[in-house]
């Protein structure tokens, strides 16, 4: 396991680049498997998550090529699916979630999908029945092996229909709309989720010849068609990550400005550390943040009531920046109600906070209040490890802020969504470094 060991205080200073986005590039990967024709992506992250999807989908067949960094090429032209009942298939399916998104363009196109019971982080339960209930709507047969945990779905043709989503899941709207592309008929998904990414993933589908409608709204329209074809796209830099460099600019008290943000797609987020104090100023497609030598102050509610920031589908705040969120919020000036609705297990991460000294309270595994320190305590230095790659982030922003030397072990949680973290860090000034 990787370790990370950070020297804090530091101020940092100059532009970063967000990479590519992970949870896009989870979609928009597996639908090469849908046409038998060319497919390139560019801006894909190099990161672990991503790389493993790519290997699955080489184990799978398809012909992939490296064209530069960041950009590969994709043709399934000669899918092995007798690979999807070998047990290679159950170890290396199951060692990433993103892998359930191969099952929907694996019924369309040639009538059945399996997967073993896919990993991930260990942030509580996130169930797959949207996923499977949206095919079984589609005219898909749904079988599970209880021993071994595998899942299947098979069909003869799918048939498109109406369906009203039990949830606003991304990954199961993204699974159900790349097998109604190719459905008989028309499928509408009411609850659909309307995130960047699967607006992203749509507008990929319609250029492959697709007919998909509503994009952007949680009503998607979808006439089946014959086939689709080739085509180029490009993925969006990761909210997730801006977010986090937004965080660490505030923490460290550092001028930092993120190039390429496509301002247009971050909803609520500017907004969001604004409510903590931050300044951001938009120039152009970037985000200038400055020192904040004075630090920054939390809103309180008109009525003076103490602020609460809460995850909710999108166009809400993403569940994935609530643990930047605390952290930041912990050298504020004033308090805030951090409440976690999405996952049950994502907070949990904060002891190491209160173990550097962050006033945290933890209500229940879903709320904790945050007393900021207002930069007159500065945390400090400790060991810990990573649960999972959202606390793993936010706790190396608290070190780089800290006093003292940290060190995270478990650091490969980091690399699974961030890339060439340390490479990049340090070329603005942050003292930190990998120990294999």
């Amino acid at each position: 396991m990787g370790t990370f060991k950070i020297e804090g205080g530091a101020q940092l200073k100059g532009e970063i680049t967000p990479q590519g986005a992970k949870n896009e590039a989870l979609q928009v990967l597996c639908t090469v498997l849908l046409t038998p024709e060319k497919v390139t992506i560019s801006n894909i992250p190099d990161i672990i998550d991503v790389n493993k999807l790519i290997n699955l989908l080489r184990s799978l067949g398809v012909k992939v090529e490296k064209l530069a960094h960041g950009t590969y090429s994709f043709q399934a032209d000669e899918v092995n699916l007798s690979y999807l009942e070998s047990e290679a298939f159950k170890k290396e399916g199951a060692a990433l979630r993103g892998s359930i998104m191969i099952v929907g363009p694996l019924l369309a196109r040639f009538g059945k999908g399996y997967i073993p019971k896919p990993g991930g982080d260990k942030i509580g339960r996130r169930r797959l029945d949207t996923h499977f209930e949206g095919f079984i709507n589609l005219g898909a047969k749904f079988r599970y092996n209880e021993e071994e945990a595998f899942y299947g779905v098979e069909a003869e043709k799918l048939k498109g229909t109406y369906m009203l989503l039990d949830e606003a899941s991304v990954t199961g709207t993204a699974n159900i709309v790349m097998a109604a592309v190719l459905a008989e008929g028309k499928t509408t998904i009411y609850n659909a989720a309307c995130e960047p990414y699967l607006q992203q993933l749509c507008k990929m589908l319609n250029s492959m010849g697709a007919k998909i409608t509503g994009v952007g709204s949680n009503m998607l329209e979808i006439e089946g068609v014959e086939s689709l074809g080739g085509c180029e796209h490009r993925i969006l830099p990761d909210m997730i990550e801006i977010g986090s460099w937004i965080g660490l600019a505030a923490m460290t008290q550092s001028e930092i400005t993120i190039k390429d943000v496509s301002w247009d797609n971050l909803g609520v987020i500017p907004g969001t550390f604004r409510k903590l104090g931050i300044t951001l100023e938009r120039r152009g497609d970037d985000i200038y943040i400055p020192a904040h030598k004075d630090g920054y102050e939390i809103q309180n509610y008109i009525d003076g009531s103490i602020l609460t920031v809460a995850d909710a589908p999108w166009p809400g705040f993403t569940p994935d920046l609530l643990s930047i969120v605390l952290v930041v919020a912990t050298q504020a000036r004033g308090s805030v109600l951090i409440h976690q609705k999405m996952f049950e297990s994502r907070l949990f991460f904060v002891d190491r906070l209160i173990d550097m000294g962050a006033k945290i309270m933890l209500c229940d595994p879903h709320r904790a209040v945050v007393i900021g320190h207002d930069f007159k305590f500065q945390l400090k230095g400790i060991v810990m490890s990573s649960p999972d790659i959202r606390a793993g982030i936010s706790m190396l922003i608290a070190a780089l802020s800290a006093k003292g030397t940290s060190t995270i072990q478990n650091g490969d949680q980091i690399d699974r969504g961030y890339e060439r973290i340390d490479e990049r860090l340090r070329a603005i000034g942050a003292k930190i470094e990998r120990i294999d």
